[in-house]
């Protein structure tokens, strides 16, 4: 899968096991209520400033 944005990037969490493990429960819980079909979500962290400040 390919995903291109100009605004965002796929964030490095390898040294955030918190985010990580939050991430991860958060799949387990859409899994859940989707009928235990796997999910995978993917965080994203902006590359550039937000114009809605």
């Amino acid at each position: 899968m390919e995903i291109h944005s100009d605004s965002y990037k796929v964030a490095a969490l390898s040294d955030q096991g918190d985010a990580v493990e939050i991430i991860r429960q958060a799949e387990a819980a859409i899994a859940q209520i989707n009928g235990n079909k796997p999910v995978t979500l993917i965080a994203y962290e902006r590359t550039e400033p937000s114009s809605n400040k």
